[in-house]
């Protein structure tokens, strides 16, 4: 049905509607219409509704003559005056709740619902939502302005509801947002959608985003979720589980999860049998803390379905078109449903060929973190607000420090220099919100409002990884911009070195030719925290305390080890993902005995050592004594991320290998766990870090497919110190001549035989000298830290340019 022939129609059913329809029913009612239509047929469950248009808004307004009345009540407004703001608006409110309901309209809106009970079941229950007619455009979010109303029965309470909606079109932060934005009052107008309630307070829900929020990396999946009804997470009251899924191998048919986390989740929303409260907030059990709210195969459906959102979408406005998504799980069928679907407006918007790095000149005193929302830095002075009514003392540029916002607060935070929560996830409005304006943000502190006081100077740090992180005192701190248009590529391979997984989207942005360094141990520590013997032989261990523990972080998993296993995958999945497909070259866990004795539960099982720098470590653990099965755990969690998550592009990498017969000996351990050197594409690789490697190049290259120079340990072994040792350290120098001899002759060989060799070590990333060195060896690739690699990109371009003169001469 062509537009034309319902825009004076009251109603509208979803099956109606579609995108076009905007200006007659608001974007989510159109949106939601678009996908019932088009959708359900390739597997996406909606439910069933319809929506009280724009036009029924507008002949409410005409017939009750209150239209005039509004436009006087807001005549020479100041937004930015609270008290008048919120003076005005109650009055607007309340002159739309004490006009009569035309009887036409309330008599289809009566109908349609008993015609929704039909199919759904006697007095069924609805979520009634504010969709306004010119929300969710591309550079304007007016998502959350309006009110939405649950578990609403039967025709009395229908309606009131819906009154109640449309005079939501002038809640303050309405109000104030329309002004912002230069929209007249009276240019949007309110529809409404009445849609079949999910059995949500049963189970479970959440928003999903077919875009990383925080960074715009456009391969993942985002999914936020917690028990009960929807509202607890786009308010940001409650911490949820978070959970990634990449998108590129999803479409493949593998199963990439690539990271599960787990989220407090203390509170959720549920039904009561009281018409004036219909819902209400409970505690969740501990054993429902402690686990996962969605299992694996729930999260694959939602990703998928999520693809299928979007490249609908994408498909229909000829350009890529990432989506915010909002799902739910029916706890009496057991199915889920997406509930709600409009355009992602933030990251979409952005810019990526300017790269804006922020980093911090100073050190501080941490005073509260929390998650990281942009990797934007803010200072100024902290104003805690604890209640709604204080908000009008909150002042120009301050930092706020809150339990949660919700879109009450929205006049307020665009003041703010930065915004510090205590409850909320990466999807909670207060994370929405300074993404939106740029500011940085750090959301879920759990204490903030208490360790933070009013009036003391602060640094609002979002650049140093996933935790944010509010510093005492005003920091200094710089702010790097580069045109990545105009930075030209080398021939020499630039790739990084990458440790952290949640950083991973983020540094994929930098100009890059893949990872030539992940290390294990930053995942094992950081993410599994135990020794995986502990997790292996969890019955022999003799400490209570560490029991505890491990029982506590390994509840929500089937077993101890795979805990371990899945951590260890996803952690180096996210790392292979963040730059599919582009080489990642993935080292088994490099830990000295003193080190892995560190993990939880690791005394246990580590022997003592006077020099474990030069004792059990690398590849000589992976084939004998007692850590050989933990090194099947290893194994076992990188053919997941390779096989089960289709990451082919991880290459692995064996550090410390002495002599050739243990290279041998640990390839033929790997082979058992399904990793054959060239099956599945692939590649193993070895350090090139002790001089036998060197010397032995030759043979080495004929059983492995490359090279990584480790220049720190080469210059411990080349040199004879122990790195670790402060009486020798001042004779440490990676630009050694010996040093640098070795590794020319390292590179020499590995040309000559046609294998691939890189460096992974410190040198080139602190010294670019050192980096325009190894191009005049003819190095094929150098990895660098992240924050390194535009400067040393530019004196690698320098080197070649030379060379190239010089061949030329």
């Amino acid at each position: 049905m062509h537009s034309l022939d319902k825009k004076n129609r009251l109603i509208l059913w979803f099956d109606e509607l579609g995108i076009e329809d905007v200006p007659l029913v608001g974007g989510k009612n159109a949106s939601l219409g678009e996908m019932y239509r088009n959708l359900t047929k390739k597997g996406v469950r909606i439910p069933n509704g319809f929506a009280v248009t724009a036009a029924a808004y507008n002949y409410l307004l005409e017939k009750s003559k209150i239209k005039d009345d509004i436009k006087r009540i807001l005549g020479g407004l100041n937004t930015s005056n609270m008290k008048n703001l919120s003076e005005r608006g109650k009055k607007a409110r309340e002159t739309i709740l004490k006009a009569e309901f035309p009887k036409d309209l309330k008599d289809e809106i009566c109908a349609s619902y008993k015609k929704l009970c039909k199919e759904y079941g006697a007095n069924t229950d609805v979520a009634v939502r504010s969709s306004a007619t010119a929300e969710d455009l591309e550079d304007a979010s007016f998502a959350g302005q309006q009110e939405t109303y649950l578990n609403i029965r039967g025709e009395k309470q229908l309606l009131e509801a819906c009154k109640k909606c449309f005079a939501s079109l002038f809640t303050n932060r309405a109000i104030s947002y329309r002004v912002d934005k230069h929209f007249s009052h009276f240019r949007v107008a309110l529809s409404i959608g009445v849609q079949k309630m999910v059995r949500s307070d049963k189970a479970c829900s959440g928003v999903m985003f077919s875009i990383d929020t925080e960074t715009g990396f456009k391969d993942a999946v985002l999914i936020n979720g917690s028990y009960g009804l929807g509202e607890n997470i786009v308010l940001g009251a409650v911490n949820p589980d978070q959970y990634y899924v990449f998108k590129p191998t999803l479409k493949k048919g593998f199963k990439p999860i690539l990271s599960k986390k787990l989220g407090s989740k203390k509170i959720k929303m549920v039904y009561t049998n009281e018409p004036s409260k219909p819902t209400k907030n409970v505690e969740v059990s501990h054993k429902d803390k402690y686990s996962f709210v969605l299992n694996d195969k729930e999260i694959l459906k939602l990703a998928k379905w999520a693809c299928i959102i979007e490249d609908y979408y994408s498909a229909k406005a000829k350009k890529f078109k990432p989506m915010d998504m909002e799902w739910a799980k029916d706890g009496v069928t057991e199915e889920l449903f997406i509930v709600q679907a409009r355009p992602e407006t933030v990251q979409s918007q952005k810019n990526f060929n300017i790269l804006e790095e922020y980093s911090l000149k100073e050190k501080g005193f941490i005073i509260a973190s929390g998650l990281a929302v942009g990797t934007k830095i803010g200072v100024g002075k902290a104003h805690v607000i604890k209640s709604a009514s204080e908000i009008g003392n909150f002042k120009q540029g301050e930092i706020l420090i809150t339990e949660k916002t919700d879109p009450d607060w929205e006049p307020i935070m665009k003041m703010a220099s930065a915004i510090v929560t205590n409850r909320g996830g990466r999807t909670a409005h207060a994370a929405i919100v300074a993404r939106e304006l740029g500011i940085p943000a750090i959301v879920g502190t759990e204490n903030g409002t208490e360790t933070v006081k009013t009036g003391t100077d602060v640094t609002v740090c979002c650049s140093e990884g996933e935790v944010g992180k509010v510093y005492r005192g005003k920091l200094k701190f710089e702010i790097r911009k580069v045109d990545l248009k105009k930075l030209r590529r080398p021939k020499t391979q630039i790739m990084m070195n990458v440790g952290n997984p949640d950083q991973a989207f983020e540094f994929s942005f930098i100009p890059n030719d893949g990872v030539g360094l992940a290390r294990e141990e930053f995942i094992i520590n950081s993410y599994i925290k135990f020794h995986p013997l502990a997790l292996l032989h969890f019955d022999k261990l003799k400490d209570k305390k560490v029991t505890e523990i491990i029982n506590d972080l390994t509840d929500a998993y089937k077993s101890k080890v795979d805990f371990f296993v899945e951590k260890l995958a996803q952690g180096v999945g996210m790392i292979g993902a963040a730059f599919y497909p582009k080489p990642v070259i993935v080292r088994m866990s490099d830990f000295k005995s003193n080190e892995y004795a560190n993990l939880i539960g690791g005394t246990d099982f580590e022997p003592k050592e006077e020099n474990p720098m030069i004792g059990w470590r690398g590849a000589s653990r992976y084939y004998m004594g007692n850590y050989r099965e933990a090194f099947g755990l290893e194994c076992r969690a990188m053919k997941k991320a390779r096989d089960e998550m289709g990451l082919t592009n991880i290459k692995l990498m064996i550090p410390f290998c002495r002599t050739v017969d243990e290279g041998k000996a640990v390839i033929a351990e790997m082979k058992k766990y399904g990793l054959e050197r060239g099956k599945n594409g692939l590649e193993i690789y070895v350090m090139c870090e002790i001089p036998s490697n060197v010397i032995l190049a030759d043979d080495f290259g004929k059983i492995f497919d490359g090279f990584s120079i480790g220049s720190n340990d080469l210059t411990q072994l080349t040199l004879g110190l122990d790195r670790d040792s402060e009486l020798v350290s001042r004779l440490y120098d990676e630009r050694n001549p010996a040093v640098k001899r070795m590794i020319w002759e390292a590179i020499h060989k590995c040309r000559k035989n046609k294998v691939k060799i890189g460096i992974c070590g410190q040198s080139p990333s602190d010294f670019p000298n050192f980096a325009q060195f190894l191009v005049r060896c003819g190095i094929d690739s150098i990895s660098l830290n992240p924050d390194t690699v535009i400067k040393t990109t530019i004196k690698i371009l320098d080197a070649e340019r030379q060379l190239s003169r010089k061949h030329e001469h």
